[in-house]
């Protein structure tokens, strides 16, 4: 039986409810091994990246953010990108002032927004730490760390149910992704 994290199951029944599909029934459990994760299967969504985040309750600080940022547009063009996208949970764990300084700033809150996406695929899972360039323009290191037992984008753990959209491919993770800023 394939296991989900609560944030995908999240996903998949708001997927259930947009298709009018039936969910299979989900259940919670330990991280999967190496061997287990790299064989989950991508969940299909059938909108682009923005409706799957909108679709995704546990992702509504981060859709506030690409809204307020002006990144809704982008997002939902046609492409291949992909997106690792932070839950709530993740944004609570960032300081209430510096979140605010972020989210006051839309220089700064884009350069934060396009640090969590890339352009074509970058798969989490692959056994091999290797980088990949952001849209914001820095490296990301993205593999699965055998210390950790997870794949992991920079330091932030990643699901290892990939939600694939029209436009792109989308990464839950467990922490915001923050570049250096110069």
């Amino acid at each position: 039986m394939t296991t989900f994290t609560p944030v995908t199951r999240r996903l998949l029944a708001a997927t259930a409810i947009a298709t009018g599909a039936l969910a299979a029934p989900l259940t919670a459990a330990a991280s999967p091994t190496f061997a287990q994760c790299v064989r989950t299967q991508a969940v299909d969504f059938p909108g682009t990246i923005v409706d799957a985040a909108v679709a995704t309750p546990a992702l509504s600080t981060l859709t506030s953010l690409v809204v307020a940022a002006g990144l809704g547009g982008p997002l939902s063009a046609p492409g291949n990108l992909t997106v690792y996208a932070p839950t709530n949970d993740a944004f609570a764990k960032i300081p209430p002032s510096v979140l605010g300084a972020i989210g006051g700033d839309a220089a700064v809150l884009t350069e934060v927004l396009t640090y969590h996406v890339a352009d074509g695929k970058a798969d989490p899972r692959k056994p091999v730490t290797g980088k990949v360039t952001s849209l914001q323009g820095q490296t990301l290191f993205v593999g699965y760390d055998r210390k950790s037992d997870a794949p992991m984008i920079n330091q932030s753990r990643a699901d290892c149910t990939a939600v694939r959209t029209t436009n792109g491919t989308v990464w839950i993770i467990d922490s915001v992704l923050l570049p250096q800023f110069r």
